[in-house]
């Protein structure tokens, strides 16, 4: 008798829950996707003058116009530019840094600047007033013994490094 009772009341139960559960709705909801792409960070500098040739005179002042350039579009960093003068160059010349550069601790003639992103291109004078002058001590005995190869020279070159995860100009200096 029990299970005559039973297959009834199962099958009524079943009825039941495929009527009340089809007629339930669920509310639902889904995000549109979110993609993720990852770009390429860059640095782009450059360096240039405006002049190369020059002439010494002794006491005169000479135009000389090294400038670099952080280009648009270039993650923050640290720029550092360096300066090699000739064994003689001290004996005939001097020049001063302009503003905004720091000497790099421990390592002769290369200065530095931190240099925020940029959106724009960001131009960095090298030197003091844009020149460099001959002494007023320098001879003409001085000037007449000096060949092609003995002339004194200035040489300019620039480099870039991230600030990003870069604590230090010198831990920066020390990537390059």
């Amino acid at each position: 008798m029990k299970k005559n009772i039973l297959i009834p009341v199962l099958a009524l139960a079943l009825v039941l829950c495929c009527v009340v559960g089809g007629s339930l709705a669920w509310l639902v909801d889904q995000t549109d996707p979110v993609k993720n792409t990852f770009t390429v960070g860059d640095i782009n500098i450059d360096l240039t003058e405006t002049t190369t040739d020059y002439k010494m005179v002794p006491g005169n002042t000479i135009a000389k116009d090294p400038t670099v350039t952080v280009e648009a579009a270039s993650e923050a960093s640290w720029l550092f530019v360096k300066i090699t003068e000739s064994a003689n160059f001290d004996d005939f010349m001097t020049y001063a840094i302009a503003d905004g550069w720091t000497a790099l601790s421990g390592v002769d003639g290369v200065y530095y600047r931190q240099v925020p992103a940029t959106t724009a291109d960001t131009t960095f004078a090298v030197l003091k007033d844009d020149t460099v002058s001959v002494k007023d001590t320098v001879t003409k005995e001085q000037l007449s013994v000096l060949e092609a190869d003995t002339y004194p020279t200035l040489t300019f070159q620039a480099y870039a490094v991230q600030s990003d995860n870069v604590a230090t100009a010198a831990d920066a200096w020390a990537k390059l």
